[in-house]
């Protein structure tokens, strides 16, 4: 029997201030969301990290850490040129590794 690492895609959740911004944005800031959220939840790394690591995302997301000193932390994903963004984190764990969105932002 062997143990693979677990790979994508991921599980997401959301905390419930977070889908209740979503819910209540309008229906292109939703329509983005969840495009970026598909990205993310097939991503080998959601976190985007190394040199042309996000490469594979489309040009309308860029995916930062919240923090610079905490890399492995929340992170950011900028959305249509700053437009929108969605902060996350991802929780990679044996048994079933999870992104969960905690704040959103639609302007």
């Amino acid at each position: 029997m062997t143990h693979e690492p677990p790979a994508p895609p991921w599980q997401m959740d959301w905390t419930v201030e977070a889908r209740r911004t979503f819910d209540a944005m309008p229906a292109d800031g939703r329509q983005l969301v969840l495009a970026a959220r598909a990205e993310l939840i097939t991503a080998p790394d959601p976190y985007c990290r190394g040199i042309d690591a996000d490469i594979g995302l489309p040009h309308w997301i860029t995916v930062r850490p919240l923090a610079s000193t905490s890399p492995g932390g929340p992170h950011i994903a900028d959305l249509a040129a700053g437009r929108g963004w969605v902060v996350f984190t991802f929780i990679r764990r044996l048994a079933e590794p999870q992104i969960t969105i905690t704040g959103i932002f639609w302007a």
